[in-house]
């Protein structure tokens, strides 16, 4: 499948949400309990202000997937960190597209003089925890229990890789 990565803009609202909403209410994945409103689509790019943040393309045009980086922390210490987002939409992973998505961020995290990003992954969602092992990340840190969804409590486990 070809991909083509562009620019997250306000006009790709729709899609995002769409994408993400998915997630929201029915898995592990997304850390909402409820689909977000259309009023929150600009919530992403606000998120990533001055980082990188792109949605990806199929060959017709569909907004298969995005990802963005965005800071860890507001405090200056932690300038050279950033926390990855990253979703596919539902039928397309496993095709090479969350590693497209993922390897431009990473380059884009050099350009920009980053030294490591994070991904914060629900200890439930097993996919995305071997997506990341894979791809560089390692195992830096659990919060036991941290969060709950849909009647289960889960553990919020950190990856970390190095730019």
């Amino acid at each position: 499948m070809h991909i083509v990565l562009e620019p997250l803009a306000v006009s790709d609202g729709p899609e995002v949400l769409d994408i993400f909403n998915f997630y929201a209410d029915r898995s592990f994945a997304a850390y909402s309990l409820k689909p977000l409103s259309d009023e929150m689509a600009s919530m992403f790019l606000e998120l990533s202000n001055g980082y990188p943040a792109f949605v990806a393309r199929d060959e017709n045009g569909k907004a298969v997937g995005f990802g963005m980086l965005r800071p860890y922390s507001p405090m200056p210490a932690f300038a050279g960190t950033a926390e990855i987002t990253l979703f596919l939409r539902d039928g397309y992973t496993g095709q090479g597209i969350g590693k497209v998505i993922l390897d431009h961020l990473v380059e884009q995290a050099a350009e920009m003089g980053l030294v490591s990003i994070l991904a914060s992954i629900s200890s439930l969602n097993e996919g995305s925890i071997r997506f990341h092992l894979r791809n560089g990340f390692q195992e830096c840190g659990r919060f036991r229990d941290a969060g709950e969804k849909l009647g289960r409590k889960f553990d919020v486990v950190y990856c970390q890789r190095m730019v």
